[in-house]
């Protein structure tokens, strides 16, 4: 570090009070950014669950299906032609559907119902208990142990309930990579039985699993659905499919754009106002800096420093905080939607960076126009 940085840092660390204004205001934003936008990623990523914990490379479904949870089904010839599309290795039918799940206690929970291809079961979670062989025992069944196992009463191997009217027994019990997002647990069952046991339409085909033969295979295989007059995707496709949805299309992604716009505010005017106060009761010292030869670009060089200095702290502070409240939350709450990504972390950075740069132009405005003559004048 060269003297006019070592000098910038002393001046800065001279007035501990409204360095530490400055540190905090820009901690606390950081912070409600970070919760924020690790809130929005958290739910967009669990909304999409199926999609990831499925495992598909491809889907097809209706043209007006956005979300996994969403499905229209489809007739049952649409399977028979998306086998028989040149490029297609195999295709499976999936259920996602609700049940009404009568516990063992007398209480009633709602739960997510995923059918599984009887011959494949393609699209299996990992089973952490259990044998799958078994979910084609009578009424079998198997449970995704997740953050929203525990409104099903814990259910071990064996544990029976109703569902819709019908008899259901665990067989399984089962991790996936992302729990659900709307707080219903999960069942696993075969095809045919959750068409069976669950009320449905004239159609039963929620969605069409598809393993293309090859990645060049993949534009012929959507074109041909399309003129069948359905969609087909690949799974990244879904997913952002799925995402633009929760973003644009319902109030989530405008409440955690606007509190995350606030809190961006919050920490540009405390910043600002702060460092401009602090430059203020500098002023003479910058001016005597100017008056024994200081040039300008060097000055501003020095502001910026101090500034790039309170931003980086308070960004490494306010990051240290969310992470720790969030770590906490899901401790304390197994289903709490919040992810830290690289995306929200180089936001806020980006956010960190641009109210230093600002709390900077406050400075570098008065210190440029100082006369150091002044200085002495006194």
């Amino acid at each position: 570090m060269n003297g006019r940085l070592r000098l910038a840092l002393k001046l800065l660390l001279s007035d501990r009070g409204k360095f530490a204004t400055l540190v905090i205001g820009i901690t606390f934003s950081v912070f409600l950014m970070m919760l924020m936008t690790s809130m929005f990623f958290g739910i967009i990523q669990h909304s999409a669950a199926n999609i990831i914990n499925v495992g598909a490379k491809m889907w097809v479904m209706d043209p007006d299906v956005q979300t996994p949870q969403n499905a229209i089904p489809m007739p049952d010839y649409v399977l028979d032609a998306v086998r028989s599309i040149p490029g297609v290795e195999y295709a499976m039918p999936l259920y996602v559907g609700s049940g009404l799940v009568h516990l063992n206690n007398g209480s009633y929970q709602a739960a997510t119902v995923v059918g599984l291809d009887d011959a494949t079961l393609f699209g299996r979670p990992n089973l952490i208990q259990g044998k799958i062989v078994d979910i084609y025992r009578n009424d079998g069944f198997i449970v995704v142990d997740d953050g929203n196992y525990a409104k099903l009463d814990s259910p071990k191997i064996g544990t029976t309930f109703e569902i819709n009217d019908h008899r259901g027994v665990i067989t399984g019990i089962a991790r996936v990579s992302i729990g659900g997002l709307f707080g219903l647990p999960t069942l696993y069952t075969t095809y045919t039985r959750a068409t069976q046991d669950l009320p449905s339409t004239r159609y039963l085909t929620s969605f069409i699993l598809v393993q293309p033969k090859s990645d060049g295979d993949v534009g012929p295989i959507e074109g041909a659905v399309k003129k069948l007059g359905y969609l087909a995707v690949t799974d990244q496709q879904f997913v952002q499919r799925n995402d633009r949805f929760y973003e644009f299309q319902t109030a989530l992604g405008t409440n955690i754009l606007i509190m995350t716009l606030i809190s961006f505010i919050v920490g540009l005017s405390i910043a600002g106002e702060t460092f401009y106060m602090f430059v203020l009761d500098n002023l003479e010292r910058f001016g005597a800096l100017k008056a024994i030869g200081a040039k300008g670009g060097e000055l501003v060089q020095m502001i910026f420093f101090q500034s790039l200095v309170v931003g980086f702290l308070g960004f490494g502070l306010g990051v240290l905080l969310s992470s720790a409240l969030i770590a906490f939350g899901k401790f304390r709450i197994p289903n709490y939607a919040a992810v830290i990504t690289y995306q929200n972390l180089l936001l806020a950075l980006g956010m960190v960076l641009v109210i230093s740069v600002f709390s900077a132009y406050l400075g570098i405005r008065k210190v440029i126009r100082i006369d150091p003559f002044s200085v002495f004048r006194g």
